[in-house]
């Protein structure tokens, strides 16, 4: 492989493979990082709906346990 790139100008190696590479391999990268950014919002959503919910149910005890009924 370093053969065929040793007589290619810079600009074949440095611009025009890279930019081939993201024309063809372009959409599934798209994919992967989509995918990737998805699935941590998901995780920060359940992180917080968890948070939220032992919040509510320690001040729900909290409060009821003093016997202000």
């Amino acid at each position: 492989m370093r053969e065929i790139f040793a007589g290619m100008p810079w600009w074949v190696k440095w611009i025009a493979v890279p930019v081939i590479a993201i024309v063809v391999f372009g959409g599934l990268i798209a994919s992967i990082v989509g995918f990737v950014i998805g699935l941590l919002f998901k995780i920060l959503l359940f992180v917080i709906l968890i948070g939220g919910l032992i919040f509510v149910v320690r001040k729900f005890m909290s409060s009821s346990s003093r016997g202000d009924w």
